[in-house]
């Protein structure tokens, strides 16, 4: 492993979650912030709106699991095993989300289309296949910030023990924390609380790394 392997997959990460998030935010994004299970969200935005959200998210979404490799060189010193788990726990998450994102701009367009007594049930089909799937990927998410978490505060990994605090379940708590005490703001980040937690992840992630002998 070279210092350049480390900096380049943090820096593939980093776009991983500008991108996806730029998709994500142009295919989520409500000015009335109407977030919620009904998909309500989705209500005028324009097929052009999301096919281009749509291509942007499903693009950058795979660029993840380079991302994943750059937190397990990390934060292999303080552990190869769960440095791994680490890995391939985020690693799964990240695929299972490339196939939810892949998903968005076809509910958006059934929610645009006129009701009929054929489209709720394939409304709620979509909900119970796809929105399972985000289950998966905050539990990966969650999973994957406990051994984080873990595994920073040894002292023995990359990063300094302060850098447990920059975890991406925290900081996705703080995007809903921020859209719930001040919602005019935080309309901007619930849509994309995932990509903004990674982005300032993977952005410290590569300040130390740059910093530090690796």
């Amino acid at each position: 492993m070279t210092k350049s392997t480390v900096i380049t997959t943090g820096l593939v990460g980093l776009l991983a979650a500008a991108l996806t998030g730029t998709g994500e935010f142009i295919l989520h994004y409500d000015a009335l912030a109407r977030f919620g299970p009904e998909f309500q969200f989705f209500s005028g935005i324009s097929a052009e709106r999301t096919t281009l959200g749509h291509f942007i998210g499903v693009f950058g979404a795979p660029l993840y699991l380079v991302g994943a490799w750059h937190i397990r060189l990390m934060l292999r010193p303080a552990g190869e095993a769960w440095s791994l788990a680490a890995f391939l726990i985020a690693a799964y998450g990240f695929a299972v989300g490339a196939v939810w994102i892949g998903s968005r701009a076809s509910i958006s367009a059934l929610i645009n289309v006129p009701v009929t007594p054929e489209i709720e049930p394939l409304v709620a089909l979509y909900n119970f296949r796809y929105e399972t799937l985000l289950q998966v990927i905050r539990i990966a998410v969650l999973l994957l910030s406990v051994i984080y978490i873990w595994l920073v505060l040894t002292g023995r990994s990359y990063y300094p023990r302060w850098m447990a605090l920059l975890n991406p379940i925290l900081l996705i708590i703080v995007s809903f924390v921020v859209y719930v005490v001040a919602p005019e703001l935080g309309k901007y980040f619930m849509p994309i609380a995932l990509n903004i937690a990674f982005f300032i992840f993977f952005a410290a992630s590569i300040v130390i790394a740059r910093k530090r002998r690796v």
